[in-house]
């Protein structure tokens, strides 16, 4: 049975309650095409279970690992047995209510993995097994922290990369595979390429969730920026709280704003090398890329550091962004020369 049969038992968990967990990407799944949009909701809803597990900090730190590593283990073994999480499902501001009722279903989605195909199956097990890697890693870094605590950074670029990978470019490696596979495989393309210019993708969205999460993370004792770099401009992880600071970091946030804007460069190539007939997939894919454009303008201003600040698209932003790729579909060169514009003026014209 392959997994749009398999989910067809359980539409509301890949419909209503995806949408409940996460509405941004609710809308990139229902544009997609039927043949992607069950694997592609499946995976998303499994590690969202993984993300809601990791990042319980009311729960300590050894109950939240054992958690993942028991998804984990149920994930890539079908013989496996359910995992049971009763610490999870209380009221508390870290869960909400659509994630505990995410967790109580998800026998739901490990049903729905074991009846898909064998590849598909394969897929998801594949990058959730590497999702779930990098949250224990996370945990392994940063579980420990409290607010007051101190501050601990990550290493190097090395680990950072490597972060960036395992929670995002490996989903970018995911979709690619996915919808070469079942939408368009016979499309003349540099496979290498293509799947290179995905994960960077994924790595680009990642790196700009990082930037403007950056004050959020410092007050619960993370910092994803390397700590070399850091003490390259004579600063320790700990000084980031104090948001005088911010002159100082520049020179390492700017040179991560431009390591993002490049991620977010090939993340459009990888647009514009999507089948043009495949005008679903296409959309799909555009519209983080000229969100993420649009927030990266946002990250240049100042107030970085800021905790009360919140940098966030707004509705009207979106709608705009929404109308732009529909509308440029049909002309190529309006539809190619989109990024370039939204990257020069940080706005639809």
């Amino acid at each position: 049975m392959d997994t749009m049969s398999a989910a067809g038992g359980s539409s509301h968990l890949l419909t209503t309650l995806l949408r409940d967990v996460s509405r941004s990407f609710y809308l990139t799944l229902r544009v997609l095409p039927a043949r992607v949009r069950a694997p592609i909701g499946l995976a998303y809803l499994l590690a969202r279970a993984t993300d809601t597990l990791a990042d319980a900090s009311s729960v300590p730190v050894a109950i939240r690992r054992a958690a993942l590593e028991s998804l984990r283990n149920r994930i890539l073994d079908s013989a496996a047995p359910d995992p049971r999480w009763p610490e999870f499902d209380v009221e508390g501001p870290d869960v909400t209510e659509g994630e505990r009722v995410l967790l109580r279903r998800i026998p739901e989605a490990l049903a729905i993995l074991d009846r898909s195909q064998v590849w598909e199956k394969g897929c998801i097990r594949s990058v959730l097994e590497t999702i779930v890697g990098g949250q224990i890693l996370d945990l392994d870094r940063f579980g420990g922290m409290r607010p007051g605590s101190g501050v601990v950074a990550l290493a190097d670029v090395r680990a950072l990369d490597d972060y960036t990978y395992r929670v995002a470019g490996c989903v970018g490696e995911f979709w690619t595979q996915v919808c070469r596979n079942r939408l368009f495989p016979q499309a003349p393309l540099d496979d290498a390429a293509f799947q290179a210019d995905g994960i960077r993708f994924g790595k680009g969205l990642q790196l700009i969730n990082i930037l403007r999460d950056l004050p959020k993370d410092l007050q619960a004792g993370r910092c994803y920026l390397p700590l070399d770099e850091l003490a390259g401009v004579g600063l320790t992880p700990p000084d980031l709280l104090d948001p005088a600071q911010e002159a100082r970091l520049r020179p390492v946030y700017d040179a991560w704003l431009q390591e993002a804007e490049a991620d977010l460069v090939s993340g459009w190539n990888y647009v514009v090398s999507i089948p043009r007939d495949q005008i679903r997939v296409r959309l799909a894919c555009a519209w983080p890329i000229l969100i993420g454009i649009q927030t990266l303008r946002r990250l240049r201003e100042p107030g970085v550091l800021d905790p009360r600040r919140r940098v966030k698209i707004t509705r009207a932003d979106v709608r705009s962004i929404l109308w732009a790729t529909v509308w440029r579909l049909p002309f190529r060169r309006r539809w190619e020369g989109l990024f370039a514009i939204m990257r020069a003026t940080g706005g639809i014209r």
